[in-house]
Protein backbone atom coordinates (compact mmCIF):
# COMPACT_ATOMS: atom_id res chain seq x y z
CA UNK A 1 0.00 0.00 0.00
CA UNK A 2 1.00 3.26 -1.03
CA UNK A 3 2.74 6.11 2.22
CA UNK A 4 0.40 8.73 2.93
CA UNK A 5 1.72 12.74 2.87
CA UNK A 6 0.04 14.76 5.51
CA UNK A 7 -0.60 18.24 5.08
CA UNK A 8 -1.27 20.08 8.23
CA UNK A 9 -2.16 24.17 8.19
CA UNK A 10 -1.67 26.38 10.55
CA UNK A 11 -3.67 29.41 11.70
CA UNK A 12 -6.59 29.53 9.43
CA UNK A 13 -9.92 31.15 9.57
CA UNK A 14 -13.16 29.87 9.20
CA UNK A 15 -13.89 30.40 5.57
CA UNK A 16 -10.29 29.56 4.61
CA UNK A 17 -10.85 25.72 6.17
CA UNK A 18 -14.04 25.50 3.97
CA UNK A 19 -12.09 26.95 0.50
CA UNK A 20 -8.82 24.48 1.44
CA UNK A 21 -11.66 21.20 1.15
CA UNK A 22 -13.40 22.35 -1.59
CA UNK A 23 -10.08 23.08 -3.25
CA UNK A 24 -8.09 20.02 -1.68
CA UNK A 25 -10.92 17.22 -2.46
CA UNK A 26 -10.47 18.70 -6.06
CA UNK A 27 -6.72 17.64 -6.41
CA UNK A 28 -7.30 13.93 -4.73
CA UNK A 29 -6.66 14.79 -1.37
CA UNK A 30 -8.55 11.97 0.38
CA UNK A 31 -9.51 12.47 3.99
CA UNK A 32 -9.53 15.85 6.20
CA UNK A 33 -9.40 16.98 9.98
CA UNK A 34 -10.25 20.03 11.30
CA UNK A 35 -9.40 20.68 14.74
CA UNK A 36 -10.21 25.05 15.94
CA UNK A 37 -7.91 26.87 13.48
CA UNK A 38 -6.27 24.18 11.99
CA UNK A 39 -6.67 21.69 9.07
CA UNK A 40 -4.69 18.01 8.46
CA UNK A 41 -5.26 17.08 5.19
CA UNK A 42 -4.08 13.44 3.29
CA UNK A 43 -3.62 12.26 -0.05
CA UNK A 44 -1.59 9.33 -1.17
CA UNK A 45 2.05 10.03 -1.95
CA UNK A 46 1.48 8.70 -5.58
CA UNK A 47 -1.59 10.96 -6.08
CA UNK A 48 0.36 14.18 -4.94
CA UNK A 49 0.98 16.91 -7.60
CA UNK A 50 3.70 19.05 -5.53
CA UNK A 51 3.33 21.96 -8.51
CA UNK A 52 -0.60 21.88 -8.15
CA UNK A 53 -0.59 21.84 -4.36
CA UNK A 54 2.43 24.93 -4.25
CA UNK A 55 -0.09 26.45 -6.69
CA UNK A 56 -3.31 26.10 -3.64
CA UNK A 57 -0.86 27.11 -0.96
CA UNK A 58 0.60 29.89 -2.98
CA UNK A 59 -3.05 31.44 -3.68
CA UNK A 60 -4.56 30.88 -0.15
CA UNK A 61 -1.51 31.80 1.94
CA UNK A 62 -1.56 29.71 4.80
CA UNK A 63 1.16 28.47 7.11
CA UNK A 64 1.44 24.53 6.92
CA UNK A 65 4.02 21.64 7.45
CA UNK A 66 4.14 18.57 5.32
CA UNK A 67 4.87 15.06 6.49
CA UNK A 68 4.90 11.82 5.46
CA UNK A 69 2.56 8.96 6.94
CA UNK A 70 2.43 4.93 6.58
CA UNK A 71 -1.13 4.30 5.48
CA UNK A 72 -1.43 1.66 8.33
CA UNK A 73 -0.91 4.29 10.72
CA UNK A 74 -3.23 7.09 9.06
CA UNK A 75 -6.01 4.39 8.92
CA UNK A 76 -5.62 3.74 12.69
CA UNK A 77 -5.69 7.28 13.70
CA UNK A 78 -8.61 7.89 10.88
CA UNK A 79 -10.59 5.44 13.67
CA UNK A 80 -9.01 6.97 16.50
CA UNK A 81 -10.90 10.83 15.85
CA UNK A 82 -14.19 8.89 14.32
CA UNK A 83 -16.83 9.76 16.47
CA UNK A 84 -21.01 8.83 15.80
CA UNK A 85 -22.73 11.18 13.95
CA UNK A 86 -26.48 11.55 15.28
CA UNK A 87 -29.26 13.29 13.73
CA UNK A 88 -32.02 13.98 16.03
CA UNK A 89 -33.87 10.53 15.66
CA UNK A 90 -33.64 10.06 12.07
CA UNK A 91 -30.22 8.38 11.36
CA UNK A 92 -26.84 7.99 12.80
CA UNK A 93 -23.86 7.22 11.30
CA UNK A 94 -21.18 4.97 13.11
CA UNK A 95 -18.21 2.28 12.58
CA UNK A 96 -18.08 -1.10 13.25
CA UNK A 97 -16.50 -0.90 16.26
CA UNK A 98 -18.69 1.29 18.39
CA UNK A 99 -21.71 0.59 20.37
CA UNK A 100 -25.50 0.27 18.46
CA UNK A 101 -27.08 3.19 18.58
CA UNK A 102 -30.99 2.11 19.30
CA UNK A 103 -32.86 5.52 19.34
CA UNK A 104 -33.34 6.30 15.77
CA UNK A 105 -34.92 5.40 12.34
CA UNK A 106 -31.69 4.27 10.64
CA UNK A 107 -28.27 3.37 11.61
CA UNK A 108 -25.30 3.41 8.80
CA UNK A 109 -22.24 1.36 9.67
CA UNK A 110 -19.07 3.09 7.74
CA UNK A 111 -15.73 1.69 7.89
CA UNK A 112 -13.81 5.28 8.75
CA UNK A 113 -11.25 4.91 5.55
CA UNK A 114 -10.17 7.92 3.68
CA UNK A 115 -13.05 8.10 1.20
CA UNK A 116 -15.04 11.41 1.56
CA UNK A 117 -18.07 11.42 3.34
CA UNK A 118 -18.28 9.68 6.81
CA UNK A 119 -21.42 12.07 8.05
CA UNK A 120 -19.18 14.41 9.70
CA UNK A 121 -18.81 17.14 7.20
CA UNK A 122 -21.62 19.60 7.06
CA UNK A 123 -22.28 19.30 3.19
CA UNK A 124 -23.29 15.18 4.11
CA UNK A 125 -24.94 16.51 6.99
CA UNK A 126 -27.51 18.80 5.03
CA UNK A 127 -27.43 16.36 1.99
CA UNK A 128 -29.03 13.65 4.85
CA UNK A 129 -30.96 16.25 6.50
CA UNK A 130 -32.64 17.03 2.75
CA UNK A 131 -32.79 13.53 2.41
CA UNK A 132 -35.09 13.00 5.52
CA UNK A 133 -38.44 15.22 3.99
CA UNK A 134 -37.93 13.17 0.55
CA UNK A 135 -40.27 9.89 -0.30
CA UNK A 136 -37.86 7.73 -1.81
CA UNK A 137 -40.34 4.74 -1.15
CA UNK A 138 -40.44 2.90 -5.01
CA UNK A 139 -37.83 5.67 -6.33
CA UNK A 140 -34.98 5.72 -8.30
CA UNK A 141 -32.05 7.23 -7.32
CA UNK A 142 -28.55 8.28 -8.81
CA UNK A 143 -25.83 8.99 -6.24
CA UNK A 144 -22.89 10.79 -8.22
CA UNK A 145 -19.42 11.28 -6.38
CA UNK A 146 -20.89 8.01 -3.98
CA UNK A 147 -17.28 8.20 -1.85
CA UNK A 148 -18.32 6.05 1.04
CA UNK A 149 -21.94 5.42 -0.10
CA UNK A 150 -23.46 6.97 2.62
CA UNK A 151 -26.33 8.46 0.94
CA UNK A 152 -26.70 5.39 -1.42
CA UNK A 153 -27.34 3.78 1.77
CA UNK A 154 -29.41 6.05 2.88
CA UNK A 155 -31.73 6.33 0.20
CA UNK A 156 -31.82 2.27 0.39
CA UNK A 157 -33.12 2.51 3.91
CA UNK A 158 -35.57 5.08 3.29
CA UNK A 159 -36.91 2.61 0.40
CA UNK A 160 -35.57 3.60 -2.80
CA UNK A 161 -36.45 0.75 -5.39
CA UNK A 162 -33.14 1.35 -7.33
CA UNK A 163 -29.88 3.33 -6.52
CA UNK A 164 -26.83 4.00 -8.83
CA UNK A 165 -23.91 5.09 -7.35
CA UNK A 166 -20.24 5.94 -8.48
CA UNK A 167 -17.05 7.34 -7.77
CA UNK A 168 -14.18 8.07 -10.38
CA UNK A 169 -11.86 6.53 -7.46
CA UNK A 170 -10.50 3.20 -7.02
CA UNK A 171 -10.12 3.67 -2.72
CA UNK A 172 -13.86 5.04 -3.03
CA UNK A 173 -14.94 2.22 -4.43
CA UNK A 174 -13.62 -0.48 -2.86
CA UNK A 175 -14.47 1.08 0.68
CA UNK A 176 -18.00 1.59 -0.77
CA UNK A 177 -18.45 -1.64 -1.70
CA UNK A 178 -17.44 -2.83 1.69
CA UNK A 179 -19.41 -0.14 3.38
CA UNK A 180 -22.92 -1.52 0.80
CA UNK A 181 -21.88 -5.09 2.14
CA UNK A 182 -21.66 -4.02 5.69
CA UNK A 183 -25.10 -2.54 5.56
CA UNK A 184 -26.69 -5.55 4.08
CA UNK A 185 -27.49 -3.58 1.01
CA UNK A 186 -28.88 -5.28 -2.06
CA UNK A 187 -30.56 -2.16 -4.30
CA UNK A 188 -27.00 -0.43 -4.69
CA UNK A 189 -25.49 -1.05 -8.26
CA UNK A 190 -22.27 0.89 -7.59
CA UNK A 191 -20.16 1.60 -10.80
CA UNK A 192 -16.27 3.82 -11.36
CA UNK A 193 -17.10 6.62 -13.39
CA UNK A 194 -15.77 10.09 -13.68
CA UNK A 195 -18.67 11.51 -15.20
CA UNK A 196 -22.27 11.56 -15.11
CA UNK A 197 -23.34 7.97 -16.49
CA UNK A 198 -26.66 5.94 -17.55
CA UNK A 199 -29.39 6.70 -19.90
CA UNK A 200 -31.47 7.84 -16.70
CA UNK A 201 -34.57 8.32 -15.67
CA UNK A 202 -33.89 9.08 -12.28
CA UNK A 203 -36.34 10.49 -9.54
CA UNK A 204 -33.75 11.52 -7.30
CA UNK A 205 -30.56 12.63 -8.25
CA UNK A 206 -27.74 13.18 -5.55
CA UNK A 207 -24.44 15.17 -5.94
CA UNK A 208 -22.26 16.10 -2.83
CA UNK A 209 -19.48 17.00 -5.01
CA UNK A 210 -17.72 20.26 -6.23
CA UNK A 211 -19.38 22.94 -8.11
CA UNK A 212 -16.80 22.84 -11.34
CA UNK A 213 -17.84 19.44 -11.54
CA UNK A 214 -21.84 19.70 -11.05
CA UNK A 215 -21.54 22.46 -13.73
CA UNK A 216 -19.37 20.17 -15.86
CA UNK A 217 -22.60 17.20 -16.02
CA UNK A 218 -25.22 19.82 -15.48
CA UNK A 219 -26.77 18.94 -18.88
CA UNK A 220 -26.39 15.60 -18.56
CA UNK A 221 -27.74 15.35 -14.84
CA UNK A 222 -31.15 17.64 -15.28
CA UNK A 223 -31.52 15.43 -18.91
CA UNK A 224 -31.30 12.28 -16.58
CA UNK A 225 -33.98 13.35 -14.28
CA UNK A 226 -37.31 12.79 -14.97
CA UNK A 227 -40.18 14.73 -14.71
CA UNK A 228 -41.40 16.06 -11.24
CA UNK A 229 -37.81 14.69 -10.00
CA UNK A 230 -35.64 15.99 -7.07
CA UNK A 231 -32.15 17.01 -8.20
CA UNK A 232 -30.17 17.59 -4.40
CA UNK A 233 -26.72 19.72 -4.53
CA UNK A 234 -24.29 20.28 -2.19
CA UNK A 235 -20.63 20.88 -1.94
CA UNK A 236 -21.08 24.02 -2.40
CA UNK A 237 -19.36 27.16 -1.29
CA UNK A 238 -21.88 30.65 -0.68
CA UNK A 239 -20.03 32.26 -3.34
CA UNK A 240 -21.21 29.51 -5.94
CA UNK A 241 -24.35 29.79 -5.18
CA UNK A 242 -25.76 32.64 -7.98
CA UNK A 243 -23.86 30.65 -11.05
CA UNK A 244 -25.71 27.60 -9.79
CA UNK A 245 -28.99 29.08 -9.83
CA UNK A 246 -28.34 30.85 -12.83
CA UNK A 247 -27.28 27.59 -14.56
CA UNK A 248 -30.47 26.09 -12.83
CA UNK A 249 -33.22 28.63 -14.24
CA UNK A 250 -31.62 27.55 -17.73
CA UNK A 251 -32.37 24.29 -17.24
CA UNK A 252 -36.13 24.88 -16.15
CA UNK A 253 -35.26 23.96 -12.44
CA UNK A 254 -37.32 25.06 -9.59
CA UNK A 255 -35.07 25.89 -6.14
CA UNK A 256 -37.13 23.92 -3.74
CA UNK A 257 -34.93 24.24 -0.17
CA UNK A 258 -31.68 25.34 0.80
CA UNK A 259 -30.00 25.07 3.94
CA UNK A 260 -26.60 26.54 5.16
CA UNK A 261 -24.03 25.50 7.40
CA UNK A 262 -20.67 27.90 8.08
CA UNK A 263 -19.99 28.63 4.39
CA UNK A 264 -21.11 25.20 3.24
CA UNK A 265 -25.05 25.26 1.14
CA UNK A 266 -27.38 22.25 0.20
CA UNK A 267 -29.44 23.07 -2.42
CA UNK A 268 -33.04 21.25 -3.61
CA UNK A 269 -34.47 21.51 -6.99
CA UNK A 270 -37.30 20.13 -8.60
CA UNK A 271 -37.91 19.58 -12.08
Amino acid sequence: MSNYIQIHFHDLKPEQIDILIATLSGQGFEGFEESGCSLTAFISEQNFDEYSFNEIAGMHSPEYTKSFLPSTNWNKQWESNFTPVVLEDFVAVRAGFHEPITNVQHEIIITPKMSFGTGHHATTVMMMRQMKEIDFTGKSVFDFGTGTAILAILAEKLGAEKITAVDNDDWSIANAAENIQGNHCDRIILQKADSMTGKGGFDVILANITKNIILENFELIVRQLNKNGILLLSGLLEDDEDEILNYSKTKSLILYKKLREGNWLCLSFLR
